[in-house]
């Protein structure tokens, strides 16, 4: 049975434009609160984006995308699943971040999450630029290296930008795997396009065993064959999921600062997350949604069914 106390304010109660918006309309549960050591799954806004490079804006992106959350029911509308009753599941709150100081704030984010990791609650996160996966990853990788699945339409393994900074939003996974945070014959990398600088990113991808499943493999396969790869490459042992918005393509998706048109569609979206059922996911995030590109709110609107599509694969049982 579930805990009262953690389930969503219903639209049926009160409606979904009235009340302070939480992620999902759950009850706000910050570290030091009560009943924060019975929380099974965390929902965390890290709003920091200092880590882009061209368009701002992900740093607007949790609030937006609590709001857009209002309209996230209780039910999945294929498995069934009612993932606030199967795990106790609240919003944890911000990561309060330094907008002058990359350091600084990589710092708070590693902190918060390792709290988290301290008080055994998984965390699901809005962003933020994909920066943000790198602290994240320091605060819950502290046993072993993870493995990952990443749907992007960039791999994030860049050495550095503008002549040797190294964190970028382009750099996280390299980072991570340099760190041993990540086990690289352990990370799928799908959705891959768009014109590029060079094949540096992908020359490092094949020296540590990194699988890249460009989007024409994608397409070409079909999401059931590469997700079923996907799920043999990362195993059974502890996963995370990072899903960056522009893995869909911009016509459903608008509001994010590096669109690469030629991708997925809003329901294609939401089906990659479907095959994620049954395994072993420690966290996992939705980053680079950006208000400020995002006038109808309908990118923000489909990051938030994506969060929930998410949280039903991590409250899944496994699979035997």
């Amino acid at each position: 049975m579930s805990d009262p106390f953690f389930t969503p304010v219903s639209g049926f109660d009160l409606p979904r434009f009235a009340g302070v918006p939480t992620f999902m309309r759950l009850p706000h549960v910050p570290p030091g609160h009560p009943r924060f050591a019975d929380v099974q799954i965390g929902l965390v806004g890290t709003p920091w984006d200092s880590g882009t490079t061209n368009r701002p804006g992900p740093r607007h992106g949790p609030r937006q995308l609590r709001d857009a959350s209002t309209m996230i029911r209780a039910q999945h509308p294929v498995t069934r699943q009612r993932p606030f009753e199967a795990f106790n599941c609240a919003d944890l709150g911000d990561v309060g971040p330094n907008p002058a100081s990359i350091t600084d704030t990589l710092d708070r984010i590693t902190s918060f999450y390792n709290d988290l990791k301290d008080n055994g609650i998984r965390p699901l996160t809005g962003g933020g630029d994909h920066l943000c996966s790198l602290p994240i990853l320091r605060g819950i990788a502290t046993d072993a290296p993870l493995g990952m699945i990443h749907f992007d339409s960039h791999t994030d393994l860049f050495h550095s930008y503008f002549g040797g900074e190294m964190y970028t939003h382009g750099t996280p996974f390299r980072r991570a795997v340099e760190e041993g945070l990540l086990d690289p014959k352990r990370i799928v990398q799908i959705g891959i396009r768009g014109t590029m600088y060079e094949t540096e990113d992908l020359d490092f991808a094949a020296s540590v065993g990194v699988r890249i499943v460009r989007i024409e493999e994608l397409f070409e396969r079909g999401i059931p064959d590469v997700m079923a790869e996907a799920r043999e490459i990362v195993g059974t042992a502890p996963v995370y999921v990072s899903y960056d918005i522009d893995f869909v393509d911009p016509a459903f998706a608008p509001g994010t600062g590096t669109p690469e048109v030629g991708g997925p569609n809003s329901f294609q979206a939401l089906e990659v997350c479907r095959h994620l059922h049954g395994l072993d996911i420690r966290g996992a995030d939705l980053v680079e949604v950006s208000p400020p590109f995002d006038a109808t709110g309908a990118t923000a609107f489909l990051g938030v069914s994506i969060m929930f599509e998410l949280l039903c694969a991590m409250t899944a049982l496994p699979e035997t």
